[in-house]
């Protein structure tokens, strides 16, 4: 490998929504993340609505009976 071209490769902090923290290795010091191993349901058996920007709200005002 080229010496002086590849960048620094460190330790990093990743940080859930649900809470959930732990440590993981790359070119950035601190990731953040929506949905994690802990949270998705998927992994957890449990049926979650996964918000993206407000989407959901947006559909059910949308097609909300009057």
């Amino acid at each position: 490998m080229k010496e002086g071209i590849h960048p620094k490769y460190k330790e990093a902090k990743v940080l859930c929504a649900c809470g959930e923290t732990f440590a993981t290795r790359s070119t950035r010091e601190a990731i953040r993340l929506d949905i994690c191993s802990k949270c998705h349901p998927f992994f957890t058996g449990k049926q979650k609505l996964v918000d993206a920007e407000g989407r959901v709200e947006k559909f059910k005002k949308k097609y909300a009976k009057k």
